[in-house]
């Protein structure tokens, strides 16, 4: 068994089995061997050409990611190839990451931040956390280990998913979701039926001050629509993710009032690392054995 894997996750590797092979491919290079690979287990960030790159592994037979999103390979999947994502391994990363951002924003962080760098004391009251109300829009996996974080804040969670479930709202009860949530956060996959899900009127719906927190992918919300409400001054923002992405220089984003930016840095952390290793390790032994494979991609996600 020939096997392509991404350098930060080598060490998923078993060193006991001799049948099996493996390259280190990071998407800079040449692809070594391309037409004998039956896994393929790519970097965090997508590799130039896949669609042209899949056309060409003839014997491929098993991706498997280390990325929650599939986007960037699931349009283009030969037939009889197996596509299964990292689900549950950045859960930690980027729920912490969410908890942190809305905090940051609420306690005016990134103000006080500049204050000290200008040697400026500006006492005043802030935002804060505890009895607002949090609404979870893609409330899977990471939506439950967000609200895990969120046990200690004496905040209300309100869950949205489109599978309705106990404790879970529909999406079709976002217009009346919205104008009561202090906080709303993005956890929905990229798919063409969430390309640009957070638009004007959706924003528009949001209450005054409210602070929107994006942990999804940047093509979710409409770009434009959220630069004119941060202008405004009538929303706030936390924003790990972009669109376009990276942000080029001189975007206006950038200079937008009331955004904190990270540069898609919620699931890069040593916790998903180690998670991304034990998943793949334990899903290359399953494939190996002819056993169900879990995180398979099927239908919508």
């Amino acid at each position: 068994m020939k096997i392509w894997i991404a350098p930060q996750a080598a060490a998923a590797i078993p060193s006991d089995l001799p049948d099996i092979e493996f390259a280190v491919y990071d998407g800079t290079t040449e692809p070594p061997g391309v037409e004998d690979v039956d896994v393929w287990v790519p970097t965090l960030m997508p590799v130039p050409e896949i669609p042209e790159l899949l056309s060409r592994m003839k014997r491929l037979r098993l991706i498997q990611t280390v990325t929650a999103g599939v986007e960037p390979y699931r349009p283009h999947v030969p037939e009889g190839v197996v596509l299964c994502n990292a689900r549950g391994v950045h859960d930690a990363g980027t729920a912490e990451w969410a908890v942190g951002a809305m905090i940051s924003v609420l306690r005016e962080f990134p103000g006080f931040t500049a204050d000290q760098l200008a040697g400026q004391w500006r006492y005043h009251h802030t935002g804060v956390l505890a009895d607002s109300t949090v609404l979870i829009v893609g409330y899977g996996s990471i939506g439950e280990a967000l609200e895990r974080r969120l046990a200690g804040f004496e905040v209300n969670v309100v869950r949205v998913a489109r599978t309705v479930r106990d404790g879970v709202h529909a999406e079709a009860d976002l217009p009346a979701l919205l104008p009561e949530a202090d906080v709303v956060v993005l956890l929905v996959p990229a798919t063409q039926a969430t390309a640009g899900f957070v638009d004007a009127d959706f924003l528009a719906r949001m209450k005054d001050g409210a602070v929107l927190v994006n942990a999804a992918r940047g093509s979710v919300v409409d770009t434009t629509a959220l630069v004119a409400e941060l202008n405004s001054g009538r929303l706030r923002a936390a924003v790990d993710v972009t669109d376009p992405e990276p942000l080029p220089p001189g975007h206006p984003l950038w200079s937008a009032p009331g955004l904190f930016l990270t540069p898609h840095v919620a699931g890069s952390t040593p916790a998903s690392t180690r998670r991304a290793i034990e998943l793949v390790r334990a899903q290359l032994l399953r494939f190996r054995a002819g056993e169900p494979l879990v995180n398979v991609i099927s239908g919508v996600y």
